[in-house]
């Protein structure tokens, strides 16, 4: 059985009117099944459990957690940015819950995790930028959950140093910070982030001593094919070990158009470059996203 994802949502205007745009053949997935599956399932019900998985609709969550691997986010449900491509609320956010992590390391001893992947909202509007709650989470689940391995999906935390070494040093088996898309589009995609910065901040935590360092591009937003050869050669300068490329859905009408839907021989293409350039891995789909083979990028 199969189903269209809940998230894509492409529209084109035509005249003044707007149209929805026919999703191709392979941006159908099966449901989810499985023991392992149904049983994630009826403990984040049960115990009311905040994944990005679930309430991000993620295509691949029945292969995720059939494999013991989960995504939490951190730091509220409200962003200080406001990124064209984004689904999750902009605003001004609650104030920080400090028991958070505990209760993040409460929900993977639950749910039995083997491979939790963190990540949270921007937090501009703190002074830390919210790297202190992260380097406390970090903390809580490796004491809760020693043999759970970590990545982190961290935002820029504006470039600056003192917040990033705090990551550094939980020295998480994996710290992943996505360009998004290319450098062209990085100011109508990301707003308020920067292309360099992003490349900096790779770099810098893998300069710092980051084992496994990881980014991640979307698709379909205008981009050129040069363009994205061109970001995945500066990701390899900046010693990005991982890549991950997936095709953009847009989450309402409100978001950035889909421009274009890339072929499964494209992605393959595309893969292919990308482990030619060295990185350890290459996850190219149309249905990749950020932590899609997670619990793979650690060996």
């Amino acid at each position: 059985m199969e189903t269209v994802l809940e998230n894509a949502l492409p529209f084109e205007t035509r005249g003044s009117v707007e149209i929805s745009v026919a999703k191709p053949k392979w941006l159908r997935v099966k449901l989810p099944i499985g023991k392992k599956y149904t049983e994630l399932r009826g403990l984040v019900d049960k115990y009311s459990l905040n994944t990005i998985c679930t309430s991000g609709s993620c295509p691949n969550m029945g292969e995720c957690w059939g494999e013991g691997t989960a995504t939490f986010m951190i730091l509220g449900n409200i962003c200080t940015r406001s990124c064209g491509f984004c689904g999750v609320k902009t605003g001004r956010p609650e104030t920080v819950d400090w028991d958070e992590p505990e209760k993040v390391a409460r929900s993977i001893k639950i749910m039995n995790i083997k491979h939790a992947v963190i990540t949270s909202v921007d937090r501009d509007d703190l002074k830390d930028g919210g790297s202190i709650i992260w380097i406390e989470t970090i903390k809580a689940i490796r004491r809760m959950n020693p043999n759970t391995t970590l990545e982190t999906l961290i935002p820029d935390f504006q470039g600056l140093e003192r917040n990033i070494d705090r990551i550094v040093e939980a020295n998480p088996e994996v710290v992943s910070h996505n360009v998004e898309t290319v450098r062209r589009l990085t100011r109508e995609v990301r707003i308020q982030a920067k292309y360099d910065r992003s490349l900096e901040v790779l770099k810098y935590l893998k300069d710092k001593g980051i084992n496994r360092t990881k980014s991640g591009i979307m698709l379909g937003l205008g981009e050129t094919e040069e363009e994205v050869y061109q970001t995945m050669k500066d990701l390899r300068e900046a010693n990005v070990d991982i890549v991950t490329i997936g095709q953009y859905l847009q989450p309402s009408k409100k978001h950035l158009p889909v421009k274009e839907f890339i072929t499964p021989e494209k992605f393959a293409i595309y893969e292919q470059f990308g482990l030619e350039l060295g990185f350890r891995h290459v996850e190219s789909g149309p249905l990749v996203r950020s932590s899609y083979k997670a619990q793979k990028h650690i060996l």
